[in-house]
Order: C-alpha cells, then structure tokens, then sequence
C-alpha cells in the first residue's frame, strides 16, 4: 500500500501548505504510474482551455509535470522552453499551430545565427510537449503530427589517429614536466592531477565513455581488465548511464595497467602524508580533487582540464566526446556494429547505424564495375546509321 501526497496550494488563513492524500494497491511502478496521472491531471486542471491556451504556457506545463528526464535533460529542456517562451511564437494559439507557422519560426531562428543542431533542439522539445499535451487530451489534436523537421546535422567528427597520438604525448610530456619540478618543491596535488588527466585521455580514447560515465568512474570500477560502467553524473547529480543501464567492456592492457599502477601510487602517497586525508584508505573516486580521492571531480572540471592539454598539444577542435566518435568510427568501419552498441552503451543497434552508417566501407563494387565496363562498351558501340 502507498500513500500518495500532492501539494495543491497553501491555506488562504492560514497560509500553511496544502495537500490532497491518495491511497494506492499494488506495485511501486503501480503507485508512480498513479501519481504521473494525477500530477498530469493537476497541470490540466491549472491550464485555460485548450481555445484559449498560448504555447508558452503549455511549455511550461510540461516542464512542472512528472517525466522521468535526466537531469541534464531537463536543464536543457528548461532552456529551450525559455528562449520559446520569450519568442514570438510562444504567444501563438498551441491549438492554432500549424507547419506553416513553425517553419517561419525557424526560417527566422536560422536567419538569425542558430545553427541547424539548436533548431533541431528546439523543434524536439516543441513537438514533445504537443505530444504530451495531446496525450493528456489537454489539446484536442497533435497540431505538428507529420512535420517533417529540419536536416540532419553533418556526421559527428571523430579525431583523427595523429591527433589523438598527438593528445597522449601531449599528457605524457605534461606528466613528466612536473615530475622533473616535484622534486624543487612543487605541490604534490598538481603531480596527482598531471597523472589523472593522462588516465583521462587514455581512458577516453580506450572506452569511448561519455563525459559524465568517466566523471562518475570509482577506483573499484575496474577488475582486471574489465571496466563495469554503472553510473553517470547529469546536471551534477549521480544517475544511471543515458540508455538507463550499466554495461561492461574490456580495457586494452595498457590502458589498465595504468589504471592499477596509478591507483597503487595514490594510495602509497596518501599514506605518506602526515595526517592523510579522509577516513580509512583510499576514497572511491577514480578522478578526484584531493590526494585521499574522497571529492570527486564534475565533468565540466574534466572538460576544462582537456582543454588544457588540448591546447598544449596544439588540437583546438579536440573534445572529450570526439573521442567517442572515434572509437565508434574505428568499430563501425570494420563492420563490428554490434560491438560498437555494446563499447557506446547504444539502447540498440538502430540507434548505433543511425549515427555512423557514413564510414561503413561500400559493398556495391561489383555495381560499380558493371557499370564501368558498360561505360567502356559504349565508347567502343558504332551509332547505327539514321
């Protein structure tokens, strides 16, 4: 049995909150799918008819109500709903919407500097909060079912080999600078931070994880050779990976035998410290901002120490993320889509071949040659006489 409690204004005497009481049979996916509808209920109740309803005010309904984003999602979408709101076409009827009206919006968003990635955001989060609304029959149909949206935007860059060589030397030499400066007195936190952005790069290139996957990363994380990547940190709270699942991979050897010696180098120097940090041995962290590993790092904190390296290696286009793209073009191109799913952490396959059919090899030779050998015949082939 589960107790359901919604808040649904303060007392106007009182001014104490007040709230309504459900009681709900069954499963907790039975009792969350019951409030996901009240809550659903509640937004409708709130909203004017839907003749008289604008859109930004549906936009916003469908950011207050319970749908189970990420965290970086909803960051997100909460800025795309601001920009819309602020837009002239967030003053437009919702139910009066029409094709014609959204792609004047976005004739204009590009004409104004917005490349084809923001519309397409923009578009996405327009046609799911319609869909919502349509579903919840808050509007009576889907104003923009069967509007096709802008173009795909070019394929994802990976790095090229000599960039990522150049990116690992780049770490290297780091790492070995202030080896050479520790021993005049140099802080021992910045020898830890030159030997975590090596593992970052190698891991990057290695895993192909994504940003918050490598931020949330523990030292346990690793048995052997195998990486189990279990969590992921969104908008700076820890939550599940994108697809909503853990997965596995195998690490190259040298990339875990990094991963090991650096781990046992940590916990021997944080032993050596007069009044080590943290309680017990050494914390969870993989990537940390003390030596005893106990305060993890935010990706964007890992963003910003790439950058540096990046520059130092003189690659200014190169991100974290393109190393993704990198491992995804290398597996694809040899024909291991699969394998590929499985090392991205994919939902499926389909999602795996959307992103990167561009770099599988042709297998239309044969085509092309019979082709070719018609073209020679032609050249040779008398005109019949008129």
């Amino acid at each position: 049995m589960w107790e359901i409690r919604i808040a649904v204004g303060r007392d106007p005497l009182a001014g104490t909150p007040r709230q309504r009481s459900f009681t709900v049979h069954g499963t907790q996916a039975d009792a969350e799918a019951y409030r996901d509808r009240v809550l659903a209920e509640a937004a409708a109740a709130r909203l004017p008819s839907a003749r008289h309803l604008d859109l930004a005010r549906l936009l916003q309904a469908w950011l207050d109500a319970e749908q189970g984003w990420k965290p970086s999602t909803r960051v997100g979408y909460r800025s795309v709903v601001r920009f819309l709101t602020a837009d002239p076409l967030g003053q437009h009827r919702a139910a009066g919407l029409t094709p014609h009206v959204v792609r004047s919006a976005t004739a204009r968003w590009e004409h104004d500097g917005a490349s084809i990635a923001v519309v397409g955001g923009r578009l996405r989060a327009l046609r799911s909060a319609l869909t919502w609304a349509w579903n919840e029959r808050i509007l009576p149909l889907h104003p923009l079912r069967g509007m096709r949206g802008p173009g795909r935007p070019a394929p994802r860059r990976p790095l090229p080999d000599t960039a990522v060589g150049a990116l690992l030397t780049a770490a290297e030499m780091r790492l070995l600078e202030v080896h050479a400066n520790h021993r005049t007195g140099q802080p021992t936190i910045l020898l830890q931070r030159a030997e975590q952005d090596l593992l970052l790069i190698r891991l990057a290139a290695d895993s192909g994880a994504r940003r918050g996957e490598l931020a949330a990363l523990q030292i346990t994380d690793l048995d052997g050779r195998t990486l189990h990547i279990d969590r992921a940190i969104s908008a700076g709270v820890i939550t599940t990976p994108k697809a909503g699942r853990g997965r596995s991979l195998t690490l190259g050897a040298h990339t875990a035998d990094l991963w090991h010696q650096l781990v046992e180098t940590w916990d021997c120097r944080r032993q050596d410290q007069p009044h080590p940090e943290g309680p017990g041995g050494l914390g969870p962290w993989l990537f940390a901002a003390d030596l005893g590993h106990h305060r993890r790092l935010g990706a964007e904190v890992l963003g910003h120490r790439f950058a540096r390296i990046r520059n130092e290696a003189g690659i200014p286009g190169a991100t974290l993320h393109r190393f993704r793209h990198s491992v995804a073009t290398t597996l694809v191109r040899d024909g291991k889509i699969l394998d590929a799913q499985a090392r991205l952490g994919h939902a499926d396959a389909a999602t795996t071949l959307r992103e990167y059919a561009y770099v599988i090899p042709g297998t239309d030779t044969h085509i092309a040659d019979r082709i070719d050998d018609h073209l020679d015949q032609c050249r040779f082939k008398r005109r019949s006489p008129d």
